[in-house]
């Protein structure tokens, strides 16, 4: 869920709109469609004598208004970061806005650039990610792309022998399948970061948010009412993020990279960080946008991956 555009939204004038705007040319996209044995590739982590088997497939999403809508995502996998064997970066960003896909394209180059010459990753992984976060949100903000109103979600995973770094800004999510016993289970490596979250409400409130569904907006459900349970039983309509007197930019997330007008009331670019030792108990990980999440729960993710893994169309490591 990106910002929202709607009928209830006036707007915003941003320096993308007149002849004095930022203009740019539209950049080409690939995309797979379909995943098969070709499009699976290897790389060894020779520090701890396993392999990661991985795949990427990314297609716009389908809206019957607008059939052929531009793809907004980007992904990124350098192995060998830093030109080190057991080092791997793996990476997807779920732009929105007028001017999403320029932004997850910059975020995407300019982060793992970041990383890649940063003397201090392998001493403070934590600390390395950190600070390519804030440094590409700035870049963004003072590049010739227009983040007044557009911007993107990250959600990235830095192997480093054993251990997963996990660094998420916004609502995409990374998920792990672990064996316990005869189960596979689904755990969260993200958790993602909307005003669902009682934490991350009370931050942008505090900052200045105003925060609401569209119906609230719209004058068909009491705004007062500040309670939307869940992310999975809203039918569409989460809450949402707006300045206090104006109608947008209505996020549904409460950090992102770039999105320079709901920086002011509280959407950030810090990303929250977990850190997973792996084990043998370890399968497999996926990083995908809330493009899969928001209609898929992580342990359906999980179990379509695995069902096609013991059905014998792969049984590699990933």
């Amino acid at each position: 869920m990106g910002c929202v555009h709607g009928k209830c939204c006036t707007r915003y004038p941003s320096s993308s709109d007149g002849d004095s705007g930022r203009r740019r040319e539209k950049r080409p996209y690939k995309c797979k469609h379909i995943l098969t044995q070709r499009s699976l590739e290897l790389v060894p982590v020779p520090s701890h004598n396993f392999t990661l088997q991985f795949s990427v497939l990314t297609q716009h999403g389908y809206y019957p208004d607008t059939v052929e809508r531009e793809n907004q995502d980007s992904f990124c996998i350098k192995t060998q970061l830093q030109g080190n064997p057991n080092i791997h970066f793996f990476g997807v960003f779920d732009g929105h806005g007028q001017y999403g896909a320029e932004c997850s394209n910059f975020v995407k180059d300019r982060l793992v650039e970041r990383l890649a010459n940063d003397t201090t990753l392998l001493d403070d992984p934590l600390k390395a990610y950190n600070s390519a976060f804030l440094a590409t949100n700035s870049e963004l903000h003072d590049s010739e792309i227009d983040d007044t109103m557009s911007g993107t979600t990250a959600i990235t995973v830095l192997v480093v022998g054993d251990t997963l770094y996990v660094a998420n800004v916004g609502d995409s999510r990374a998920v792990i399948a672990v064996k316990d016993g005869d189960r596979i289970l689904a755990e969260d490596l993200s958790e993602d970061q909307t005003p669902f979250r009682k934490d991350e409400y009370e931050r942008v409130k505090l900052c200045g948010a105003r925060v609401l569904s569209v119906d609230q907006v719209e004058g068909l459900k009491d705004p007062n009412i500040q309670n939307w349970g869940d992310e999975y039983s809203q039918g569409g309509d989460p809450p949402r993020l707006w300045v206090p007197d104006g109608m947008y930019p209505g996020t549904a997330f409460t950090r992102s990279v770039g999105d320079s007008t709901a920086e002011k009331i509280g959407v950030i670019a810090v990303p929250e960080i977990s850190v997973v030792r792996l084990t043998c108990n370890h399968l497999f990980f996926v990083v995908a946008s809330d493009g899969v999440f928001e209609f898929l729960s992580s342990r359906t993710v999980v179990n379509m991956v695995w069902f096609i893994r013991i059905l014998g169309i792969d049984k590699s490591p990933l």
